[in-house]
């Protein structure tokens, strides 16, 4: 019985050794062969990159030669039209301080033109009847928007030269007047002495005024003990009597004073 056992146990044992392999530790080898074939396949990619900028590395150095050359005349270009460019430029730099200067001036004229506009505005009250009706239409103008500089200084001057030509000059012809006291507007007779002062006549009521500027713009005061003179007065300008002095009320300020007529 003992020799069947023996014989038993050799087959499992065996068969044990016939399994042992299949269970064993992975080959100690294998991670070194991956490592070797990526080494391998490094070490050829940098012979081929190697082999690559070998052969592009003389067309590159060709290349960054020619743009250094170009870079080169490019300075050199630049250079020479710097010199030629230098009188140009300072005549450019000066003109540019010129055109700054004009325009600072040309804006201390545009404040001054609307400075004196509206000087000119406040003063119109205070202007000869007559002479505040002919300036009607560039007063009007004058107080618009979106003037120009130019326009502005025109209607300026114009308004100005007209006053300068009105007061040159004795004026006199019918108007009509409001003037307070007296009948509403009426048809009177004027004469001015340029800006300063004017007589007014209703011949037919026999009633003179005295008109000069005041605080309050244009006023007329009543003559009534000078009619008579006034009427000569206007007769004198008018041709209808013989040159003689004339003495009429006269104002300068405010106190009345005699002056002398035509």
């Amino acid at each position: 019985m003992s020799f069947p056992c023996l014989r038993l146990v050799s087959r499992f044992w065996l068969f044990g050794l016939l399994l042992t392999p299949l269970c064993a530790d992975p080959d100690p080898l294998e991670p070194g062969e991956k490592a070797a074939g990526e080494w391998i396949k490094t070490r050829l990619e940098t012979e081929r990159l190697e082999n690559s900028w070998a052969s592009e590395k003389p067309l590159l150095e060709s290349t960054v030669n020619g743009l250094k050359e170009r870079a080169d005349s490019l300075d050199e270009k630049r250079d020479h039209v710097k010199a030629k460019t230098a009188k140009d430029r300072d005549d450019i730099e000066s003109m540019q301080a010129k055109n700054k200067a004009a325009a600072d001036d040309l804006r201390a004229v545009e404040e001054r033109i609307q400075t004196l506009g509206r000087k000119l505005v406040d003063l119109r009250p205070s202007l000869p009847p007559r002479l505040s009706e002919a300036l009607e239409m560039s007063y009007r103008s004058l107080g618009g928007t979106g003037l120009s500089t130019g326009e502005r200084m025109q209607l300026t001057m114009t308004i100005l030269n007209r006053c300068a030509q009105f007061n040159r000059m004795v004026t006199c012809g019918e108007e009509v007047l409001t003037i307070e006291g007296g009948q509403g507007s009426q048809s009177l007779e004027v004469i001015y002495w340029g800006l300063s002062h004017a007589y007014a006549l209703d011949r037919a009521a026999g009633k003179a005024w005295y008109g000069s500027p005041g605080p309050q713009g244009w006023r007329w005061e009543p003559l009534p003990d000078a009619t008579r003179q006034v009427a000569r007065l206007i007769a004198i300008y008018n041709d209808k009597a013989d040159p003689d002095f004339v003495a009429v009320p006269a104002a300068l300020g405010h106190p009345a004073a005699a002056g002398a007529g035509k």
